[in-house]
C-alpha cells in the first residue's frame, strides 16, 4: 500500500509547485539516461566478450598447427583479456544489482529470488543457524511462546584452505618380565625411506607439478606460506622417488593399451635443458590412447605416454614394436615404415588418418579468403561428422552399418568433387594445397568406415596431450631426458586415472601407500585404475 502524502508540507502557491515538478522531471530524466547508459555498457561488454571468445575458439582450433607456440601465446592473451572484461562486467552487474535491491527495498516490493543450479550433493555441509532477534510488537521476549513455521535455506559455496598436518606414528615398546623379550611394532612403511612426507603429500607434489603445471620452486613458496619450509631440492627428491615407485604401474598400463587392436597416437614438444650449450633443445612426448566408450565396447580406457629426445621415425617404431592393429595418427612420415608392407606380407599396422586435420587445412583457407570451394568442402565434411554424432555410443555393428549406408556415399562424392576442384586450381595456391593434403591421404581418411570401432579423427589422442601443452608454459622445460621419462610415467598414471573417473591425486596417494607397504610387484595389475580398490585412506594430508 502506498503511504499517505503529507500535503501540509507542500507549498501553497502554484508556481512553486510547478518548479518542484519540473525539478523532479529533470532528476527522473537524468536517472533514466544513466540507467540506459549502464545497460548499453553491459550490452557492449557482453558483445565484446562474445567476439573475443569466438576469436579464442578459432585460435584454439589451430593451436596444434605449425605455429602452435605463437597461437598459444595469442590465445593466452585473449583469455586474460576476456577474464578481465568478464570481471569488469561482473563488477558493474553487482553494483547494478545492489542499486536495484536498494530501490526495491525502499518501495517495499519483494525481490524475486534468483534461480541457480543447486550445489553438488556430495560436498560436505556445515549448518549455521541464524536466530532472529526477539522484537515482537507485543514485547514478547520468551522463545517458548514462538511457533516455528518453517525455515529459509541459503547455500553458499566456501573454500577451506588446504593445510598440512603432522601424523605422529607412536610405537610403544614392551618388555616381557617372564622371558625379557622386547615387543614393538615395525616402522610404518612410507614412500621415501627415512623421509618425512606421507604418500598423500608426495602425490600432491606430483599432481601439482605435472597436471597443474606448478614448478617446484613455486610449490616450495606455497608450502612456505603455510609455515613449512621445504626446499625445491627436497621436493625434487620426492618427485624422483614417487616416479620410481609408479614406473612398474605405468609400464603395466602401457602393456594393456598396446595390446588393444585400436589405438590413437599423437605427439607434442617439450623443451629439454642442454647442459653446456646455453640453451634448450626440443624433446617429444608421445601418447598411445585407447577408449572403447564411443562404440560401447568392453574394457577400460587408458593413455600410455612415452618420452623421446627427438622426433625421429625410429621412436614410434620402438614404442610400437610388436603392436598389430589399427593406428589412428596424423600425417607424420615417421609412421610410414610401420604401415608399409614388408616382404610381400601385408603390414601389421593399418593407418587411420585424421579428418579433423584435413578439415583444419580447409578452414584456414576459408577463414582467410572466404573461398566458396573451401566453404563447400567444410559443409560436406560437416555432414560426415553429423553422422558420427548420431552413431556415437552405439555398438560397432551398428556404427559400421550406418557408415556403409550413409557415410561411404558421401565420402565417394566428396573425393570425386575434390578431384574436380583440384584440377582447376594451381598446386601452389593455399586452397590447392589444402585439397591435395586430403587427396594424398584419402584411403587412410576414408578407412574409418571399414570398422565400427574406428573414429573419423584423431581427437582422442590430441585431447590427451592438451594438458601437457598447457602446463609446459608454466614449468617451461624438463631438466634432462631422464626427467622427460619421469614425466611420462606420471602422465600415464594420472591421465589414465582421470579417464577411469578417479581423482588422480587421491589415486596416486593410495597406490603409493600400497606399494610402500609391500604390495608384490607380481600383483601390480591389482593397482591398475580400473581394478583398484583402496583398502584405507593414506594418512598424509588433512
Amino acid at each position: 500500500m502506498a503511504s499517505e502524502l503529507d500535503t501540509a508540507a507542500f507549498p501553497d502557491d502554484v508556481e512553486t509547485l510547478r518548479a518542484l515538478l519540473a525539478q523532479r522531471d529533470v532528476l527522473i530524466a537524468e536517472h533514466k539516461a544513466a540507467l540506459a547508459e549502464r545497460e548499453a555498457e553491459l550490452r557492449n561488454a557482453g558483445f565484446e566478450i562474445e567476439k573475443l571468445k569466438i576469436q579464442l575458439v578459432t585460435l584454439r582450433r589451430d593451436r596444434y598447427g605449425r605455429s602452435s607456440e605463437k597461437l598459444a601465446a595469442e590465445a593466452d592473451q585473449l583469455e586474460m583479456l576476456i577474464g578481465d572484461l568478464e570481471e569488469n562486467q561482473a563488477e558493474r552487474e553487482a553494483a547494478a544489482a545492489e542499486e536495484e535491491r536498494r530501490t526495491k527495498d525502499k518501495s517495499g516490493n519483494q525481490r524475486k529470488p534468483a534461480t541457480r543450479r543447486p550445489l553438488p550433493e556430495h560436498l560436505p555441509r556445515e549448518t549455521v543457524v541464524h536466530e532472529p532477534v526477539l522484537a515482537c510488537r507485543c514485547g514478547c521476549t520468551d522463545p517458548a511462546r514462538l511457533t516455528r513455521l518453517g525455515e529459509s535455506v541459503t547455500e553458499v559455496l566456501e573454500k577451506i584452505p588446504a593445510r598440512l598436518k603432522v601424523i605422529r606414528h607412536v610405537r610403544p615398546r614392551y618388555a616381557c618380565r617372564a622371558c625379557e623379550a622386547m615387543l614393538q611394532a615395525p616402522v610404518p612403511a612410507l614412500p621415501i625411506e627415512r623421509g618425512r612426507p606421507g604418500p598423500g603429500l608426495v602425490a600432491h607434489v606430483l599432481v601439482s607439478k605435472y597436471l597443474d603445471g606448478l614448478p617446484l620452486f613455486r610449490l616450495s613458496g606455497i608450502l612456505g606460506r603455510e609455515g613449512v619450509a621445504i626446499e625445491r631440492q627436497t621436493l625434487a627428491d620426492w618427485v624422483g622417488h614417487g616416479a620410481w615407485w609408479l614406473r612398474p604401474l605405468a609400464e603395466a598400463i602401457g602393456t594393456y593399451a598396446l595390446a588393444q587392436g585400436v589405438i590413437w597416437t599423437d605427439d607434442t614438444t617439450i623443451r629439454v635443458l642442454a647442459p653446456g650449450r646455453g640453451r634448450t633443445r626440443i624433446g617429444r612426448f608421445w601418447v598411445y590412447a585407447f577408449d572403447p566408450r564411443p562404440w560401447n565396447g568392453t574394457g577400460p580406457p587408458a593413455a600410455f605416454y612415452c618420452y623421446s629426445p627427438d622426433r625421429k621415425g625410429e621412436r614410434p617404431r620402438e614404442h610400437l614394436a610388436g603392436y598389430a592393429g589399427w593406428l589412428h595418427a596424423d600425417a607424420y612420415a615417421g609412421y610410414d615404415a610401420l604401415t608399409a608392407a614388408k616382404g610381400g606380407k601385408p603390414p601389421q599396422i593399418t593407418h587411420v588418418a585424421c579428418m579433423a586435420h584435413a578439415r583444419r587445412e580447409l578452414f584456414k583457407v576459408y577463414d582467410s579468403t572466404r573461398s566458396p570451394i573451401a566453404e563447400e568442402a567444410l559443409r560436406r565434411i560437416g555432414e560426415l561428422y553429423a553422422i558420427e554424432a548420431a552413431v556415437n555410443g552405439q555398438p560397432p555393428e551398428r556404427r559400421h552399418a550406418a557408415r556403409q549406408v550413409q557415410s561411404k556415399p558421401l565420402l565417394d562424392a566428396l573425393h570425386t568433387w575434390m578431384l574436380q576442384q583440384r584440377r582447376r586450381l594451381s598446386g601452389k595456391s593455399t586452397l590447392g594445397k589444402a585439397l591435395q593434403y586430403a587427396l594424398n591421404r584419402w584411403d587412410a581418411l576414408a578407412r574409418y568406415v571399414e570398422d565400427g570401432r574406428l573414429s573419423i579423427d584423431n581427437n582422442l589422442s590430441e585431447r590427451q596431450l592438451r594438458g601437457i601443452a598447457v602446463t609446459r608454459k608454466n614449468y617451461l622445460f624438463v631438466g634432462s631426458d631422464a626427467g622427460g621419462q619421469r614425466a611420462a610415467v606420471i602422465y600415464t598414471i594420472a591421465e589414465t586415472a582421470k579417464l577411469n573417473g578417479l581423482d588422480p591425486e587421491a589415486y596416486i596417494a593410495a597406490v603409493l601407500d600400497r606399494l610402500a607397504g609391500g604390495h608384490p610387484i607380481t600383483r601390480i595389475h591389482e593397482l591398475l585404475p580400473w581394478n583398484f580398490k583402496a583398502e584405507r585412506q593414506p594418512a598424509a594430508m588433512g
